[in-house]
């Protein structure tokens, strides 16, 4: 899987009760993914950014849907809303370690309250696995809050070798995404 395919990523999966695209992130989702972003609870906000968030700036905007594609990978899942889309979960990783093929990446999930619980993370989790894998990387790192049990069981129930270590103030995981 090259750069161009990842950036052209597109799959149609099915959410417990609709349908749902997961998609590359694009320049143009800038206003799609502030809207997303309006409609995060505080609770949610907290357990993605570890702290309280304004509304992002144009600069993180333009940050969070202009990206490479070979160090920074961004997915969106969307659903069909009225006559348009909406973003309901992103999900991203950076590379982290490693040149050429880089071998670590750190990587995040947000999901909208409403969709919580259908799968979302996890399917956000196994289209960025399967990318990662594809370009060479042996492990994702990610920080997760200790109340965040949603995300601790999606990377727990992945299948996948984890280590864990705890700290005051998060669980810093390590995925090996080699079984």
């Amino acid at each position: 899987m090259n750069r161009d395919d990842i950036a052209n990523y597109f799959v149609v999966e099915k959410l417990r009760d609709r349908t749902a695209t997961i998609r590359a992130i694009k320049p143009e989702d800038k206003g799609l993914l502030l809207e997303a972003f309006k409609g995060l609870e505080t609770g949610s906000i907290y357990m993605r950014f570890f702290g309280p968030r304004k509304e992002p700036t144009e600069r993180e905007l333009a940050n969070a849907t202009e990206v490479d594609f070979i160090r920074h990978v961004a997915l969106v899942v969307c659903v069909r809303e009225n006559a348009g889309e909406r973003i309901i979960g992103a999900g991203r990783y950076f590379v982290i370690e490693g040149p050429n093929p880089p071998s670590a990446a750190e990587i995040a999930f947000a999901v909208e309250e409403d969709y919580q619980g259908q799968g979302v993370a996890s399917i956000l989790f196994r289209h960025l696995l399967r990318v990662g894998r594809e370009q060479g990387l042996s492990r994702f790192e990610a920080d997760v809050l200790p109340g965040n049990r949603k995300m601790l069981r999606v990377f727990e129930r992945a299948g996948l070798p984890v280590e864990t270590k705890a700290s005051s103030d998060s669980i810093h995981m390590t995925i090996f995404l080699n079984k």
